[in-house]
């Protein structure tokens, strides 16, 4: 009897020294280190200019010119990808996918739109996605002036430019999931770009686990000596789009509506830019977008997608969809001399830690849930086991309910059930994240309520 009394005492203190090493932060990714370092300050204004000289890139204007509009834009950008995938021995596949919208509020009669991407094929799990976006459509005052320049350069080729920058660095480099690369049109037409590959994506079942758009991202210069200069806003909206009237319930009876997918993406973009940069942060903002603004990562939140949007935190208005004009000595225009270079960078650099972080941990864990099924003091959760070669298990976190981050976490090993003892599921947030042999981790995801036996693991 001594000995199974011994022989379980060295279990258990061998599962907690496995626990606390588990438990120990990964040390910084030295490859993603070096491509922060690669990210172009001098690459995006160069890429931001070339659009800019295109005179206008709304979407009704001409799509034969070669040197004006937006068909002239749409081209530079596919050629761009190309020059990209062949410098890495033809690593991307570039796309143009077209479509004929349809007349509609801003769209006066049937257009052709296209949407232009680079796709870098993940090495071992090739169908899970990661989709970072810039609207590459621009307008003056009207957005259904096709005649008048409009250059664009904050609002939105400084998104188009960190989307092709991140593409020029990090295909040089292999990623376990697949990551797109993408500029869409017909954004100021009402996101018409976004949502035709966000409606495809929905009806071919496409495994997108998370989508990023950068939308302003210029750091307009006139804002410069703001307070909130060495931040990026990153909006994620709490309740999803598509909860069914089910799943309102049940969140209305138990709490859940700052947990959604999206709002846990913008907490992890958060949680490993601040890993990389010591200057420049996210900042984590907990709504779907600005009072009555609107971007590229709505059709895909309203489509049941994890979806973020980046924007710079203070906006001049003199230098968005302007008319390019001087009235009472005041200049008005979205024009390059107006675009910090250096910031378009950082949020490039914030966008390429969360992609490659993402693209290099496992998938998330699928149908997590929280047992219901007992009256008790522990909280149980369970969910189903991850299919990634290189799993070494499973972290749970959690939170007081009044806190908007996660505060607590434990390395809990390659299970698929675990108990929290005497940690009440009435008194915190719980949620789960899958973790590989190097230290990378997916993202969280939070519980649903579930009726199962209570699992056997239990917390040391």
């Amino acid at each position: 009897m001594r000995t199974r009394f011994l022989v379980i005492t060295a279990l258990c203190l061998l599962f907690s020294v496995a626990n606390v090493t588990a438990q120990k932060p990964a040390k910084p990714d030295p490859e993603i280190a070096k491509m922060v370092k690669e990210i172009s300050p001098q690459r995006i204004e160069a890429d931001i200019r070339k659009l800019v000289s295109f005179g206008t890139r709304n979407t009704l204007s001409e799509q034969d010119n070669p040197t004006r509009g937006i068909g002239a834009a749409r081209d530079w950008i596919y050629n761009e990808f190309l020059k990209i995938s062949k410098e890495c021995g033809n690593c991307l596949d570039v796309q143009k996918e077209a479509f004929v919208q349809p007349k509609a509020n801003r769209i006066p009669e049937p257009t052709t739109l296209t949407n232009v991407f680079a796709i870098l094929n993940g090495t071992s799990d090739s169908t899970r996605y990661y989709v970072v976006s810039g609207h590459y459509d621009s307008m003056c005052t009207s957005p259904t002036d096709a005649k008048c320049d409009a250059p664009g350069a904050n609002d939105d080729a400084s998104g188009t430019a960190v989307s092709i920058e991140l593409a020029r660095v990090m295909s040089k480099r292999k990623f376990d999931a697949t990551i797109i690369f993408m500029a869409v049109p017909g954004e100021e037409q009402g996101l018409l770009g976004a949502a035709n590959f966000a409606e495809k994506a929905k009806q071919s079942k496409m495994n997108i686990e998370a989508m990023f758009t950068n939308d302003i991202v210029g750091g307009v210069t006139t804002l410069k000596n703001s307070q909130f200069r060495k931040r990026v806003r990153v909006f994620s909206e709490g309740v999803p789009s598509d909860e069914t009237e089910q799943q309102a319930a049940t969140r209305r009876s138990v709490g859940g509506e700052n947990d959604s997918s999206s709002r846990q993406l913008a907490r992890y973009i958060k949680e490993q830019s601040d890993r990389y940069l010591k200057n420049f942060s996210p900042w984590l903002i907990y709504r779907r977008d600005r009072y009555g603004r609107g971007g590229d990562h709505i059709p895909f939140v309203e489509r049941g997608f994890a979806a973020i949007r980046f924007t710079e935190p203070d906006e001049d208005y003199t230098h968005q969809h302007q008319n390019v004009r001087t009235e009472n000595g005041v200049f008005y225009g979205d024009t390059p001399e107006f675009v910090d270079f250096e910031y378009t960078a950082n949020v490039a650099r914030v966008n390429l830690i969360a992609l490659a972080s993402l693209a290099s941990a496992p998938a998330k864990p699928r149908n997590v849930g929280i047992v219901t099924g007992r009256l008790t003091n522990d909280t149980d959760l369970k969910w189903d086991a991850n299919t990634d070669a290189d799993l070494a298990g499973y972290e749970v976190v959690w939170r007081d309910t009044s806190d908007a981050a996660w505060t607590g976490g434990t390395f809990v090993g390659n299970v698929t059930t675990y108990a929290a003892k005497n940690m009440s599921k009435d008194n915190y947030f719980f949620g789960v994240r899958a973790v590989d042999k190097q230290g990378n981790k997916s993202p969280v995801v939070y519980p649903r309520p579930m009726a199962q036996p209570r699992p056997v693991l239990t917390n040391q």
